[in-house]
């Protein structure tokens, strides 16, 4: 096998990623479009680290595109790398950054997705620096972060407070549960 042909498999399996990854940030948007309306406490969320270079990325990636159907005359179906790549640097990553972060009426919206209350089992605030909220699911094992600017703090909290006594969220699943200890202190 030729290093031409290994180089061109590598870029398709590249474009088989990346089209899973423009389809879960195209899911993630429509899924914003559906919850706007819903909408308790939102803010616009802090763009990625390294944004601009992002940006930069994509620009490169389409020219890179442009050079191999034009100049090149490569045939459109072995693209498929390169434009996957050029369409999340270029447009499903910018797009993405405008999902407003925040409290829903089903839910919250973290840096790295939505959670229904009713996953929620426990909450946590870091307050070193940025104000984050820390969330556990029940159903999956990891912990989703929401870096909430600290002028919206206070209501947050009650937000969460109101939550819990609502029943939305159910604190629980760490250490011995006596009984003792109301829901709504965990916040």
């Amino acid at each position: 096998m030729s290093l031409q042909i290994l180089l061109q498999r590598i870029l398709f399996l590249f474009g088989v990623g990346f089209l899973i990854a423009n389809i879960l940030i195209i899911v993630d948007l429509i899924r914003f479009r559906i919850r706007k309306r819903s909408a308790l406490l939102v803010w616009q969320g802090e763009k990625p680290q390294f944004y601009g270079f992002s940006l930069a990325l994509g620009v490169m990636l389409g020219l890179l595109f442009l050079f191999k159907l034009f100049v090149q005359h490569r045939p459109i179906q072995t693209l498929l790398g390169e434009s996957m790549m050029f369409v999340y640097y270029g447009y499903a990553l910018p797009i993405s950054t405008k999902i407003a972060r925040g409290f829903y009426r089903d839910g919250i919206w973290s840096d790295s997705g939505f959670l229904r209350w009713a996953q929620i089992s426990a909450v946590s605030w870091k307050e070193e620096g940025r104000i984050t909220l820390v969330l556990i699911s029940h159903f999956k094992n990891i912990a989703k972060r929401l870096e909430v600017p600290g002028n919206l703090y206070g209501q947050a909290r009650r937000l969460l407070r109101d939550q819990i006594k609502a029943h939305a969220i159910h604190i629980g699943g760490t250490g011995l549960d006596l009984g003792s200890r109301d829901e709504a202190d965990a916040v």
